[in-house]
């Protein structure tokens, strides 16, 4: 019987389109921070910029495979986008979850979905290209903005602000 009410609840929760919105929308950014760790191995790779002695084995031993432990430009921008992404999708999955299950309206919901969404996509271009500043800061302010609104929403909900 436990069984049956965990089943039917799952199935409510699944058919619930601001839950699936949230999870299409979650997947995406997920993904494109997942996307960052192939970049970042992309440009170590075609940089030839390692920072672990036995990521170097191939390319030689002793001091001719020095040259490979380093910093590079390129790859320290990627790795810093990955890194903002940590600090910014992982509150918005969480939050969002929260804020999905509280009850919003689709349309708000949506809203803050895909303006999430777009902020970080566009953030990583900026970075990434790099394009000017503000452009960078502006994304990365919009993403920041959504998460704290659907975490103000989730408290008003719970309790009544």
């Amino acid at each position: 019987r436990r069984g049956e009410m965990g089943a039917a609840r799952a199935t409510q929760l699944i058919n619930n389109e601001v839950f699936r919105a949230f999870a299409t929308y979650a997947a995406i950014v997920l993904l494109k921070m997942m996307l960052m760790s192939l970049i970042t191995a992309y440009f170590r790779l075609t940089r030839k910029a390692f920072v672990n002695p036995e990521d170097i084995a191939s390319f030689g031993k002793g001091e001719s495979a020095k040259k490979y432990l380093r910093t590079d430009p390129d790859v320290e921008r990627a790795r810093r986008v990955h890194l903002n992404d940590l600090e910014n999708v992982i509150p918005f999955v969480g939050i969002g979850l929260l804020y999905a299950l509280s009850g919003p309206e689709l349309s708000s919901a949506l809203l803050h979905f895909r303006i999430f969404t777009g902020a970080r996509i566009l953030h990583t271009l900026a970075y990434l290209i790099p394009l000017p500043q503000p452009g960078r800061g502006l994304s990365w302010a919009v993403g920041y903005a959504v998460t704290f609104s659907m975490a103000y929403n989730v408290l008003r909900a719970v309790w009544h602000l």
